[in-house]
C-alpha cells in the first residue's frame, strides 16, 4: 500500500493523518502563534515599527511551522490537503520546492473539525 497523507491545516495547527499498511497515526503539530498584541500610548511610527517587527516575527514562525509539517509528508505517496483559510495554499507552494515527493490530490476547503472527523475524512477519502 502506498503512504497516503491526510492533513488540516489552519495558521494555528495542523493535524497530520498518515495512513500505511501498518496502519493509521495521526499528529498534531501547533504553530505556537501569538495573537496581536497593541500596546496602547505608542505613537504612529513607534506603532509602525512594531508592526513591522510582528511581521517579521509571524512570517519567521509560519516557516518553522510549514517546515515541521513538510518534515512529517514529505515522503508519502499521496496528499490530501484541507482547512479553512490560506494556510493550505501556503503550504501546497513549499511543497515543490521542498522536495515534497507525494502528488496532492485536492485542495478543499474546510470549517473547524475535531481530530476524529480529521481522521474520519481522510480515511474515507482514500478509500474511494
Amino acid at each position: 500500500m502506498k503512504r497516503l497523507a491526510g492533513l488540516w491545516i489552519d495558521h494555528r495547527k495542523a493535524v497530520i493523518v498518515m495512513v500505511s499498511d501498518e496502519g493509521e497515526e495521526t499528529k498534531e503539530i501547533g504553530s505556537n502563534m501569538e495573537g496581536n498584541i497593541h500596546a496602547p500610548g505608542r505613537s504612529r511610527a513607534e506603532e509602525s515599527s512594531t508592526e513591522d517587527i510582528r511581521d517579521r516575527q509571524f512570517g519567521n514562525q509560519l516557516d518553522r511551522y510549514y517546515d515541521e509539517v513538510v518534515a512529517v509528508i514529505r515522503n508519502a505517496d499521496t496528499i490530501l490537503i484541507f482547512g479553512p483559510g490560506e494556510a493550505k495554499g501556503e503550504l501546497m507552494k513549499r511543497l515543490e520546492p521542498a522536495g515534497v515527493k507525494g502528488v496532492v490530490l485536492e485542495l478543499e476547503t474546510e470549517d473547524k473539525m475535531t481530530d476524529a472527523q480529521i481522521a474520519a475524512k481522510v480515511r474515507e477519502h482514500f478509500r474511494s
